[in-house]
Order: structure tokens, then sequence, then C-alpha cells
């Protein structure tokens, strides 16, 4: 195989690695308002959570009835996200934290601790 040949397929290999990253890297922005069905032993929540993607930080809003409007701070790496709720520091302040998966650019699906107090499941979806 001669130098320019090999010097080309190695340049087309790179060109075709730096797009499907740069294709995940998209994909994966959650930025965006998403309602959560949150399941639990005593229920169904639906709240409502705005979140901003900045690289792989994650910040934003969470609103429900039960909790009302709460800061939220977190991560998203690969396929996974998590993120926390603010702790309000009231007497029946729990913190909450999520974690789960990407399904596509417009779903999700996980897991809430609730502070070592028992948990749940969730799907989300993003609001169009």
């Amino acid at each position: 195989m001669t130098r320019t040949r090999r010097t080309f397929l190695a340049l087309i290999a790179v060109a075709l690695a730096s797009t499907v990253a740069l294709a995940a890297v998209v994909a994966h922005d959650l930025t965006g308002t998403w309602t959560f069905i949150v399941v639990t032993e005593n229920g169904t929540g639906t709240p409502t959570v705005t979140l901003k993607q900045e690289g792989e930080k994650l910040t934003g809003t969470y609103a429900s009835q039960m909790l009302g409007t709460r800061a939220l701070e977190g991560s998203v790496k690969g396929d996974s996200m998590r993120f926390v709720l603010a702790n309000t520091g009231g007497a029946d302040a729990v913190t909450l934290t999520y974690v789960g998966a990407i399904v596509d650019k417009d779903n999700l699906k996980g897991v809430v601790d609730f502070g070592g107090m028992g948990g749940a499941t969730f799907t989300a979806v993003r609001k169009q």
C-alpha cells in the first residue's frame, strides 16, 4: 500500500470517529422541559423538570405539588444521567437523587432514592 493511500485511509478513519463522537454528544443534550412519571408504593406523581445541560453538567428546577419547586444539580455521562434536588432544610426535608438511563433524545428511565428512606422508579418524556 502506498504512503499516500495509508494517509488518506487514516484521515477517513479520524473523520468518521470524530463524526460518531460528535453525534453521541449532540444526541445526549437533555436541555428542555420534561414530564416525569414517578411511581412509588404510595402512588404516582408527575413533576415537571426543566433541565439545562452544559457539557456533562446539569442544572435546573424540579416542580411538583408535593415538594414545590426546588433547584437541582447533576451530570450526564455517556448514556447515564443523575441529579439531586436541593434540600430545603425543613424538618421533613429529604434529599432526592434521580439516577437514570437516556433511552433516546426524548425519553429517560431510572430510579429515585428518597434519602435512604425508600425509593421509586421513573420514566420521563421531553415536552415538545
